[in-house]
């Protein structure tokens, strides 16, 4: 298994980038958190989880050390969540939408990497029977939700649900539909990918999902 060392977790997170460009003293203080965190949660610290959990334990603790390095919570949030949405890259997510064969792709992909890359605390629906062009399942158990919830860090869940939307929401051909995250509120985490002959704004507009 992956060792789960914050210089680790770090390097795979989405501020990879981001991360040495910061004062060695917060850098330090980051990893000095994590070490903290990666035992305040080491139930969820397996195999299937640790991309997840590179994510949310980098995620926390540099939300908090910002701030006690000066930043208020707004600058700290606004960092955070910038640097995480500006490491996203949804071009080869929009060129694989153009491909006939995209959503019966995702049938097949989707569940199996949710099963490879999803260890203890995660639960699924999936609809299976749905017609061909429909793909639909939902997130029933979440440890964003489970790790930051009890942190009362929410606002860093509803931030990593932002990421599918920046991933997702400008597909060709296809409508990704979210009414409800568990990271903002809801009861389960709703997804929906329909498939359109047309582009965006030829019969049929996209929805404002969250």
């Amino acid at each position: 298994m992956k060792a789960y060392k914050p210089e680790s977790l770090v390097a795979v997170s989405r501020y990879q980038k981001y991360f040495p460009t910061l004062d060695q003293r917060i850098r330090e203080d980051i990893y000095a958190r994590m070490k903290e965190l990666i035992i305040e949660e080491k139930e969820y610290c397996d195999k299937g989880n640790y991309d997840h959990m590179a994510q949310i334990l980098t995620s926390i603790a540099m939300y908090e050390i910002l701030q006690k390095h000066g930043k208020s919570e707004d600058e700290a949030y606004g960092i955070v969540s910038g640097e995480m949405w500006k490491f996203l890259d949804p071009s080869f997510m929009k060129n694989l939408a153009r491909k006939r064969f995209f959503l019966p792709l995702m049938k097949k992909l989707v569940p199996f990497g949710f099963k490879k890359g999803s260890g203890f605390g995660w639960r699924y629906t999936w609809h299976r029977d749905d017609p061909k062009d429909r793909f639909r399942f939902e997130c029933n158990e979440c440890i964003y939700e489970k790790i930051l919830g009890r942190r009362g860090l929410m606002k860093l869940g509803a931030m990593c649900c932002h990421a599918d939307i920046i991933n997702y929401g400008e597909l060709p051909f296809t409508d990704f539909i979210r009414t409800k995250t568990l990271c903002q509120g809801g009861d389960m985490c709703d997804f929906l990918f329909v498939r359109h002959e047309t582009d965006a704004g030829d019969g049929w507009e996209r929805s404002k999902s969250i």
